[in-house]
């Protein structure tokens, strides 16, 4: 099993990723984001099946209707639909999986960690791609600190570098 820093470099190493929760309201974990990763030049793919467009972009029903191959995903939504995106994920391939999680429960629910396990998928279950991806803002990084020193960092699933 890999350290949360080597698996966040792995992920953050892909190309095409979608965010599934961006919200069209910009009011989201999953907007935030969404916009860094685009500011930082990643083909990056809005999932609502509740919106169409997202921070003035299209924005997808599922991970299925987006037109190009995607090589993660970033599963920023109730905890309660991750499962179900995991499970999304395996079935078309996409093996790269980062669920959003910071103090509380965030996006994490515990059958995504059999789901990914069964699939062979490589799973971030915790933390947030805006915590490793560089210009790292203060806020995520005193809560990477904070998650290492405390313990409580995510423990990486089927990443080897």
């Amino acid at each position: 099993m890999a350290d949360i820093k080597k698996a966040a470099e792995s992920f953050l190493g892909l190309h095409t990723i979608a965010v599934v929760g961006v919200s069209s309201k910009g009011d989201t974990a999953a907007n935030i984001i969404y916009k860094k990763l685009r500011e930082q030049g990643y083909k990056v793919f809005a999932v609502n099946p509740n919106a169409k467009k997202a921070e003035g972009d299209a924005c997808y029903p599922s991970l299925q209707s987006i037109p190009d191959q995607v090589d993660g995903v970033v599963i920023g939504t109730a905890p309660d639909v991750t499962p179900i995106i995991v499970s999304e994920c395996a079935s078309l391939g996409i093996k790269n999986i980062w669920i959003h999680r910071s103090f509380g429960v965030g996006s994490f629910h515990p059958e995504a960690l059999k789901i990914a396990a069964e699939n062979n998928l490589s799973l971030i279950p915790g933390g947030c791609p805006m915590m490793f991806s560089e210009p790292v803002d203060p806020g995520h990084k005193c809560m990477r600190w904070f998650l290492k020193v405390t313990g409580k960092q995510a423990r990486p699933v089927g990443f080897h570098p």
